[in-house]
């Protein structure tokens, strides 16, 4: 039993660093909101990294006091602060910079509401540290933020894109497969705009236990499968795909409340995000499908394709999809 030990152990190493890189992605968060003529109300949120705060810290420009808040206190998912600054002659043209940055893999969004006038937000990246804050912003411009917000949380949402990699391993024909991804798309747009506008609440930590548990589903599924006989999961993939495609939009509105909805052009943010949501998600399809079409050029090529070579393919497939699956429900479950 040695062995089983040694690779238990092998799984959770593999499983802890996956977590914490996972984490590393996750994105940073700054709220300037002016409550009166050159004061600002200031919300600092950055990730947690291995139960710390990830090594960035914002810095407003040089006319406002305090240019920094007060050190940063968990709630449990992030790290976060609050403030109130004064800044002489405002901020339009002035820099804010987030210090650390540029050694994250991460961004950081920020959101400024100035009195009577439309709130401009925009992105910080690893190679773009300091903004310079605009007069104002235009609805483009705040789709442009969403949709590639969306775009980049949809890559980074691993059980989200698992549960979309064993719908294409267990989908046999391409037309329920295009028939399941539209009825994952349609449901988690529902509650995606559902909830981002408060008509739906639902605590998060159950909502990602479950989503991690729908993975579980899609594995057994994969494992069952037979070829003289369709499981209603084939036969009707729409059905579990839009059943959990609801689920699976909890997840995303979770993130994008973090995130923050702009107070004006609100219908455009919402649909950026998920639009970007939905470009990542084909993206990903369409590179799996590309390096599944290669794959069986190749193997053909070598002559070691063969219908056993794929069934134990698939399987070992769905034994990896549920065992990092099953980590994360009761790595969830544990959570609460």
């Amino acid at each position: 039993m040695s062995w089983l030990r040694g690779l238990l152990l092998t799984y959770s190493a593999i499983f802890m660093a996956f977590q914490a890189a996972a984490h590393e992605l996750d994105p940073g968060y700054l709220d300037i909101r002016e409550i009166e003529t050159n004061t600002y109300q200031v919300f600092w949120r950055k990730p947690d990294v291995r139960g710390r705060p990830m090594p960035i810290e914002v810095r407003l420009p040089g006319n406002c006091t305090p240019q920094s808040g007060p050190d940063t206190v968990s709630d449990g998912t992030a790290w976060q602060s609050h403030w109130i600054a004064v800044c002489d002659q405002g901020l339009s043209g002035k820099p804010v910079t987030v210090d650390g940055l540029a050694s994250q893999k991460t961004d950081v969004l920020i959101r400024l509401q100035a009195l009577d006038a439309s709130p401009v937000t925009k992105r910080l990246t690893a190679t773009q540290t300091t903004l310079l804050i605009p007069e104002q912003q235009s609805m483009l411009q705040v789709g442009w933020t969403y949709g590639v917000l969306g775009f980049e949380h949809i890559l980074e949402g691993w059980d989200h894109l698992l549960f979309v990699f064993a719908l294409v391993l267990l989908i046999r024909s391409k037309r329920r497969l295009v028939g399941a991804i539209t009825a994952f798309t349609v449901a988690h747009s529902i509650t995606l705009a559902l909830a981002a506008l408060g008509h739906v609440s639902i605590p998060g930590p159950p909502v990602e236990a479950i989503i991690a548990l729908s993975v579980v589903f899609l594995a057994i599924e994969i494992l069952k499968r037979e070829e003289t006989k369709l499981r209603l999961s084939e036969r009707a993939p729409w059905m579990v795909a839009f059943s959990f495609g609801l689920l699976h939009g909890l997840g995303f509105a979770g993130a994008l409340q973090d995130i923050g909805l702009p107070e004006v052009d609100i219908a455009m943010a919402l649909l950026a995000f998920n639009l970007g949501v939905e470009a990542g998600q084909l993206a990903f399809v369409g590179v799996v499908l590309a390096a599944g079409y290669v794959l069986k050029t190749v193997l053909a090529g070598l002559n070691v394709l063969s219908v056993k070579l794929v069934t134990s393919a698939n399987l070992a497939a769905g034994y990896a999809i549920g065992t990092v699956a099953t980590f994360w429900v009761a790595e969830r479950i544990y959570g609460f």
